[in-house]
């Protein structure tokens, strides 16, 4: 089960141990809300997002996961504050980021959990060293350092997944691999008297792989990296599918601190992604599609390099850390595609991008005296927006019908976050946190209309960053057997990116061009503020050596305030952002062979858009899943997702037609570890 990260041992500087060319836990982290999932927490799932979801409030921007959603979606963000396609939380493998160059989302299936040691949440807790992106949070992945485990499995509507993932030593060099192929025919999102022969099946084909040496260098250790993933999906309409693909490279060195020495980290890398999305237009009666739209292609590249310096000693006060640091970011990137369908062909085509830059120095300690952790940290961000451009002719004619050029633009954002402990007694300790941070807009929010069946969303090239500013106080208490934390938080988001109606088809409209009936128009714009107040619990009861029930609920009261940019929004709810979630669950050793496990996850109700007039209404979803050992490193299971089959709702169009989840979905595997 998750649970709040301890404080770092004060009296252990000498016996930290981090096997890989990475710094430990900094101590100032313990100030802060953070959760961490072990490989036993990820060991049963078998998609990563899926399984930062046992954490309530972590989600994609929709409801659905990566099994099913357009890589467009797969942006992830915590607390519910405001979901966005983008996502607002940064996400890092060992240091190095894992959002899309253009788009900022993630693709999933890149990270199998089989390849992870485990993983930590932080909410809240603003930029500090972790830099832009980090609006609602961090989630820091830890790749395996040791051992391997291979995973196969079979499901229902056509699933089948293949996973394997492993170290060896090689002389001096550890080398670890890991690699995931994965297919299913997925399922038809629309069901019912409303599913016509538009309506397709999410089908999905998943591969990926990454390559990792680690050398001793001295004292330091030296991680070289390489990687890549391509996934192809349909998106649930005749003629609308979706591929992503890229790769990554990455070099980080690191040195562990001593009370007698510096530790240090260098880390450059570099990211390449494409996306290939097509969308339609439905009929009114779903018999039919109608191409709208093919992005053929999204070619984009990141690259960036960071560095840190790490003290830790024991002076008069106690025990203090300190970081210092500096890290860049950039992107380049465009959108290719072909639009205004009309007289069976494509008429006319686009090219739209630009390049993001964003560089940052950052100071960042802790001091632990006796019972007291006091934390803070001061960052400095400059940011820019390049190169900007839209280009759009008439294919039959070779004219432009649209030539514009954005002006640069950049700006500098000073952030800071400041966070005590003071330890109880008796297992308990309280916490109190106030933070800032910031999300610069993406290449796709700034460049890249887009269309989703009928609804069609401009791209805005004068966005500003995001910026949220937040408190929060917490309380934890451990026991023997049991533990228990609550965290309530008060947080904004100002200059929040927003996607803004416009209007409603049919209509033809400047730029977008023709929206048909049923469909609307919406540009992203900086829609004033989202302010948001909200409380988490969670806890854990260990009732024998064998059975083990854990149990969390969030609950996240955000409103817009639309201010002159947005008036129509003010005192409404962001999309996608429900109150209220909760999870449950049990882990029983019912036998020395037989491991049961069951999980419940619930829902309030969300709304599909920014006006709040589409609702998704509330949803629970109950898995379970059984491990038989076969021996002490293969073990047998079968489980069962959505054992309820509950319809779940995960969209809605503007003439009220629902997608919805998966149904219930048996599958059976067979795992092998050393």
């Amino acid at each position: 089960m998750f649970q709040d990260a301890p404080p770092p041992a004060p009296a252990q500087l000498s016996e930290v141990v981090v096997t890989g060319a990475r710094l430990p836990s900094a101590a100032s982290e313990a100030a802060f809300s953070v959760i961490r999932l072990d490989d036993r927490d990820l060991r049963a799932e078998q998609r990563l997002d899926e399984a930062l979801a046992q954490v309530p409030a972590v989600s994609l921007f929709r409801r659905t996961s990566s099994l099913s959603a357009n890589p467009t979606t797969q942006g992830i963000s915590l607390r519910a504050i405001a979901p966005s396609g983008a996502g607002r939380t940064l996400v890092t493998l060992d240091g190095v980021p894992l959002n899309d160059p253009f788009g900022g989302w993630v693709i999933w299936s890149q990270v199998p959990t089989e390849s992870l040691s485990g993983l930590d949440i932080v909410r809240g807790a603003g930029a500090g060293p972790y830099g832009a992106g980090a609006l609602t949070g961090v989630i820091q992945l830890r790749e395996r350092d040791t051992g391997w485990t291979v995973d196969g499995g079979l499901s229902e509507h056509g699933g089948a997944r293949l996973s394997g993932s492993g170290a060896m030593q090689i002389g001096p060099a550890r080398i670890v691999a890991s690699g995931l192929y994965e297919t299913s025919d997925g399922y038809v999102p629309v069901r019912g008297a409303n599913q016509g022969a538009a309506d397709t099946p999410l089908d999905l084909e998943v591969r990926s792989a990454a390559l990792r040496a680690d050398l001793p260098v001295g004292e330091a250790m030296l991680a070289l990296r390489a990687s890549a993933f391509e996934e192809e999906r349909g998106s649930g309409l005749a003629g609308a599918r979706a591929t992503a693909s890229g790769n990554a490279l990455s070099a980080t060195a690191a040195l562990q601190p001593r009370a007698d020495r510096l530790g240090w980290r260098l880390q450059a890398w570099r990211r390449e992604s494409d996306l290939a999305n097509t969308s339609a237009a439905v009929a009114a009666d779903r018999a039919t599609t109608t191409p709208a739209n093919d992005q053929f292609e999204t070619p984009a590249t990141g690259w960036g390099v960071n560095a840190a310096a790490r003290w830790v000693g024991v002076s008069g006060i106690g025990r203090t850390e300190l970081e210092v640091g500096a890290d860049a970011r950039f992107a380049e990137g465009e959108t290719r595609e072909l639009f205004r369908y009309m007289g069976g062909a494509f008429t006319r085509d686009r090219i739209a991008g630009g390049e993001t830059f964003v560089a940052g120095l950052y100071a960042d300690g802790s001091v632990t005296a006796g019972p007291w952790l006091a934390a803070g940290g001061l960052r400095v961000d400059r940011w820019e927006n390049a190169s900007g451009r839209r280009f759009e002719r008439d294919r039959a004619t070779g004219l432009p019908t649209l030539d514009e050029t954005d002006p640069d633009r950049s700006g500098e954002v000073v952030s800071a976050r400041l966070g005590v402990r003071r330890d109880l007694g008796g297992g308990q300790a309280l916490r109190a946190a106030a933070y800032s941070g910031f999300r610069p807009a993406t290449l796709n929010e700034l460049h890249r209309p887009f269309r989703v069946g009928n609804d069609l969303t401009e791209a805005n090239a004068g966005l500003e960053p995001e910026r949220v500013k937040g408190i929060e106080a917490g309380w934890s208490w451990t026991g023997e057997r049991a533990s228990l934390t609550a965290t309530a938080f008060r947080t904004e988001i100002e200059d929040a990116i927003v996607n803004v109606t416009i209007g409603s088809g049919p209509a033809t409209f400047p730029r977008a061009g023709f929206v048909p009936a049923g469909g609307v128009l919406r540009q992203r714009q900086n829609a004033g503020t989202i302010k948001a107040t909200g409380i988490e619990l969670d806890g854990r009861l260990v009732l024998t050596d064998a059975l083990t029930l854990r149990a969390a609920v969030a609950g996240t009261d955000a409103h817009v305030d639309g201010g002159a940019a947005a008036q129509q929004l003010t005192g409404l709810r962001p999309a996608q952002a429900p109150i209220w979630s909760a999870t449950a669950g049990m882990d029983w050793q019912a036998t020395d062979r037989l491991a049961l496990a069951a999980d419940l996850r619930w829902e309030s109700r969300r709304f599909e858009d920014d006006l709040n007039s589409r609702v998704l209404e509330s949803g629970a979803t109950v898995d379970l899943r059984a491990d038989w050992s076969l021996s002490s490193d293969t073990a047998l299971w079968i489980a069962a997702s959505n054992l309820l089959d509950e319809e779940i709702e995960v969209s809605e169009t503007g003439n009220g037609v629902a997608g919805y989840g998966p149904p219930r979905t048996l599958s059976v595997g067979l795992r092998l570890t050393r």
